[in-house]
C-alpha cells in the first residue's frame, strides 16, 4: 500500500503526576509540550492538572502550535473536568481505564515523575509495545524505571533522558524510523 501524500502527524502521549507538582517538574513538562509541538508532534494526555496541564500549556506556546494540537482523554463524561489547555476533549466515563486509551493513542509515550496512575500507564504502554521515554530528573516511577526492561514483551528498554530537547529528538527519530519501516 502506498503511503498517503499527507501522513498524519505523530502523537506524543504525556503521562505523569496530577495535582500539585514541583516547579522543576512543571517547567520540564511545559518545555516538553512546547518542544514536541515545534518538532511536529501532537500531544495526548489524561487532560488533568499537574504534568498534563503543564505539557498542554507548553504546547500552546510552541511556534508551530495549531488548534487541535492538545488532546485530553477524560476519565469522566464532562469536558469541564479537563484543564483549559486541552483543545480536543474525548470524554470516556471510564475512570482510570482511560489510561489504556491515553498510551494507545501515542506513537511514543513520555513520562515525567508519576505515581500509581503513571505506573499503570507505563505497564500498559510496555504491554502494547509503545516506545517509552522518561525524564530522569523528576522523582517518581518514571525515574525509577528508566533504563529497565520490564519483561520480554518489548525489545526497547525504557529510555531515560536528563534533557527535554534530547528526549524530544529521540522521540522524533523513533517515529521517523517506524514510518520508514512500514
Amino acid at each position: 500500500m502506498q503511503k498517503p501524500v499527507y501522513p498524519r502527524r505523530p502523537t506524543l502521549a504525556v503521562i505523569g503526576n496530577a495535582g500539585e507538582i514541583p516547579e522543576a517538574q512543571r517547567a520540564a513538562a511545559f518545555e516538553l509540550g512546547k518542544r514536541a509541538v515545534d518538532r511536529g508532534f501532537r500531544i495526548v494526555c489524561g487532560g488533568m492538572d499537574g504534568v498534563m496541564e503543564a505539557a498542554a500549556h507548553g504546547a500552546h506556546h510552541a511556534a508551530r502550535y495549531q488548534e487541535g494540537d492538545t488532546i485530553g482523554i477524560a476519565m469522566s463524561y464532562r469536558a469541564a473536568d479537563l484543564n483549559p489547555w486541552v483543545d480536543v476533549v474525548i470524554p470516556t466515563g471510564m475512570g482510570y481505564a482511560r489510561n489504556t486509551i491515553v498510551v494507545a493513542s501515542g506513537d511514543v509515550v513520555v513520562a515525567i515523575g508519576g505515581g500509581s496512575g503513571t505506573l499503570s500507564e507505563i505497564a500498559l504502554a510496555w504491554q502494547i509495545q509503545r516506545p517509552i521515554l522518561v525524564y530522569g530528573q523528576a522523582e517518581g516511577w518514571a525515574k525509577r524505571l528508566g533504563g529497565l526492561h520490564l519483561d520480554g514483551r518489548n525489545t526497547l528498554p525504557i529510555a531515560s533522558f536528563d534533557d527535554i530537547e534530547a528526549l524530544v529528538e529521540h522521540a522524533w527519530e523513533l517515529v521517523q524510523s517506524r514510518d520508514h519501516e512500514s
